[in-house]
């Protein structure tokens, strides 16, 4: 009796532990969904649709909550594989490497080899070391993002997994957590890895209680400013673009939307998390393509957008046969390389 009572009691907990989780992204304003970037950006689209557009507040606030989108299939499995993942990432979290790994690992081997003791970085005005902590963490997560995601599209093995975001048929600001568990997981420690490393070597230069991210709201600056600016816009049906200029520089939400188009002239365009700069450089970027009617999802027969099974299992399927096929051309070359050795040994 007593041991059915810590079970009940320890379901009660993860229950609770649960349930909180699922709201708690709508009521932190470190996170995009937060419930008032939500309605900045709701109210951002209707301004669109009335100045640029030229709808009227009922035309534009029915397009913007237009219930063929927030209820199709391809929503409703966004808002399944949502609650989902909320449950694998409580039970996988405590095994997964935290950013304080990294840093610490990191500040122990500068302090070893006293890489810039010399230069007494922690005498430099605060102000200058919060404005230059918060642009290299802003431009080092933003970089790793665009690589791993680069990485995500050109990479078989990856690709498996992305392409999960990429069934969606229509788009919902959930649908940014339309995501498989394996991505969330490389996507993490790449956090860990990048931020962390930033950390570190920052608690070297200049100290560990004298450098902070620049923030306003406790929200780190230019989070909330791409937040307030309407991040939410990226995943929607509301086709917002910038001048080609300003393209160049930050990733539009119709820049973003481009890059979930099926057509074939879009793919493996606009990599970019909040800068387009990346993509710029590196030859990924497209502009926006205002007035042209975007389809998305993927083909039939490379991911399903509203089988929950398939959405989380297929990714294993392709992957294992993919280290099938790549098993059958490794005996093939090792044979072919046999065949060629015994011929020079012939000769």
């Amino acid at each position: 009796m007593e041991d059915l009572i810590q079970t009940l009691a320890k379901f009660g907990l993860y229950l609770d532990s649960y349930l909180t989780s699922l709201l708690a992204d709508f009521l932190n304003q470190k996170k995009r969904i937060f419930i008032g970037y939500l309605a900045i950006s709701a109210v951002m689209a209707v301004v669109f649709l009335c100045a640029w557009r030229g709808l009227g507040i009922r035309g534009a606030v029915g397009k913007v909550f237009d219930k063929k989108i927030f209820w199709s299939g391809s929503a409703k499995a966004d808002y399944c594989i949502y609650a989902i993942n909320r449950i694998i990432s409580i039970l996988i979290s405590p095994y997964l490497i935290a950013q304080g790994v990294v840093t610490t690992f990191l500040f122990f081997q500068l302090s070893k080899q006293n890489v810039v003791g010399f230069l007494s970085l922690d005498h430099w005005p605060s102000i200058l070391i919060i404005t230059l902590y918060t642009l290299t963490y802003f431009f080092m997560d933003d970089l790793s993002k665009y690589f791993v995601h680069r990485c995500m599209h050109r990479w078989q093995f990856l690709w498996a997994f992305h392409k999960v975001h990429h069934s969606a048929e229509t788009m919902t600001p959930i649908t940014v957590y339309r995501v498989h568990p394996v991505e969330s997981i490389i996507y993490g420690l790449r956090g860990s890895i990048v931020i962390g490393a930033v950390i570190g070597i920052f608690a070297y230069c200049f100290g560990i209680d004298n450098f902070s991210l620049a923030t306003l709201l406790g929200v780190n600056l230019i989070s909330f400013i791409f937040n307030v600016a309407g991040a939410n816009l990226r995943h929607s049906h509301i086709e917002i673009a910038y001048w080609p200029w300003l393209e160049k520089i930050f990733i539009s939400p119709a820049q973003h939307q481009l890059h979930h188009s099926i057509e074939n002239k879009h793919f493996n365009k606009n990599y970019g998390a909040m800068l387009a700069v990346w993509d710029w450089l590196f030859g990924s970027l497209h502009f926006s393509e205002t007035g042209e009617k975007l389809k998305f999802g993927l083909r039939p027969n490379e991911a399903s957008a509203t089988n929950i099974v398939q959405i989380y299992l297929r990714p294993f399927i392709d992957v294992y046969r993919l280290l099938k096929n790549s098993g059958k051309k490794l005996i093939l070359l090792s044979n072919s390389l046999k065949f060629l050795a015994r011929r020079v040994g012939e000769d």
